[in-house]
């Protein structure tokens, strides 16, 4: 018999291309991940619930939340420390990927980028070391891919700003102690700084998912909410200030997709390696091993992608339709694996007691939130033709 690599889902050794540092992050997320999140995950999962506070803590002792940006008790990492603390942990969940990336590359880098001093000096220490919990209010029930059309509307009162309107799918919104919040203005689309004890602010959970169920969704309502005028983000007007902050975030999901991917070709290899039928393991069949090399495939040429984006990010060089490349190409790879692995491990294949199914189901929404497939698709479009075709008619 054949010996098997010693890394069977690194074949290409991408992880060799990590710094010293790089590994060490690496190493500790993976460890905690392992060790303190994958045994519970399937019944957070099951029962729809995340201990959001005690994670909170537990991120913030880690050094994980906001990690790559510097100063206010931040780490000031690399890109690709960021992202690889992002491949381990959607290792686990995409839940667990999502909880992270909101409170680091959505509310932290929102308020570290365009906020003041004041709002720096209030928020991001405390939402470093996961005291306190963050969201980020952009979408809603009728402006997804379009958050021009966004009808929360912020007007001036006085000395005051008065904010009301309605945010949807907002990540940590019930249990968030901030919201930065995006809404039109006479000025043009602004940020504000919301904490979420305000009056007229509540937040409603969001229930009957199938998908990204370890994680908490709610819808936000902003009813006459009152802030003095320095909540609002004074460094940037117009959805130059959202969007700058959505590819944050969507640099996270370009690792965390490789991380995901690889648990369900891990899983499919370990299964089909020891599975036998017809007295043979499932992996002694050629049906199975041309998925098994498919598989890992996919897995390293995502985790390729990922790794040039973040070389790019750190140089400084990283442009936005890169993150869309590296979103559409790395989702949709991820979602092919997973099904695959799915079907590999049959009528276990939708069990809980396997990870595959559960990876299946959240990629489905990974693959629309934070910028659908078909938007990533339209940039990457634009970019390699110079004609924008987003609206009918451009």
């Amino acid at each position: 018999m054949v010996e098997k690599d010693s890394r069977p889902a690194d074949f290409l050794d991408v992880d060799g291309a990590l710094t010293d540092e790089e590994r060490d992050i690496r190493d500790t997320v993976r460890r905690f991940a392992v060790t303190e999140l994958a045994p519970k995950v399937t019944d957070w999962y099951e029962k729809a619930t995340l201990p959001a506070r005690d994670l909170a803590k537990s991120f913030g002792r880690l050094g994980i939340l906001g990690m790559h940006l510097t100063g206010y008790g931040c780490a000031g990492s690399s890109a690709v420390a960021y992202g690889i603390a992002c491949r381990e942990l959607e290792a686990v969940d995409s839940g667990l990927r999502s909880f992270v990336s909101v409170q680091g590359s959505l509310a932290m880098y929102a308020i570290h980028r365009f906020g003041s001093e004041e709002q720096k000096r209030r928020w991001l220490p405390t939402l470093a070391s996961g005291e306190e919990i963050g969201c980020f209010g952009l979408t809603e029930p009728d402006a997804g891919s379009d958050p021009s059309s966004m009808r929360t509307h912020a007007r001036r009162d006085g000395e005051d700003w008065v904010l009301d309107g309605t945010k949807m799918w907002i990540t940590n919104g019930t249990v968030a102690d901030v919201a930065v919040v995006w809404a039109q203005t006479d000025e043009g689309v602004r940020g504000f700084v919301v904490p979420t004890d305000t009056p007229g602010f509540s937040a409603n959970e969001i229930t009957r998912k199938l998908s990204l169920r370890a994680s908490l969704t709610a819808e936000l309502v902003l009813d006459g909410v009152r802030l003095p005028s320095d909540a609002v983000l004074p460094g940037v007007t117009g959805l130059r200030g959202p969007l700058s902050c959505l590819n944050e975030a969507r640099f996270g999901i370009v690792f965390g997709a490789v991380g995901a991917a690889r648990t369900c070709y891990e899983t499919a290899l370990e299964y089909t390696t020891t599975r036998r039928q017809f007295g043979q393991p499932l992996a002694a069949y050629q049906l199975t091993q041309r998925k098994l090399a498919d598989l890992v495939v996919e897995v390293n040429r995502a985790g390729l992608v990922a790794l040039q984006l973040g070389r790019l990010k750190d140089s400084g060089a990283l442009h936005h339709t890169q993150v869309s490349f590296g979103k559409l190409a790395n989702v949709r790879a991820a979602l092919d694996v997973a099904r695959t692995a799915r079907s590999m491990l049959g009528a276990n294949g939708i069990s809980l007691e396997y990870p595959v199914m559960r990876h299946a189901a959240n990629l489905e929404t990974v693959l629309t939130y934070e910028g659908t497939e078909e938007m990533h698709a339209l940039s990457v479009g634009q970019a390699v033709t110079g004609i924008p075709a987003f609206r009918v008619g451009s």
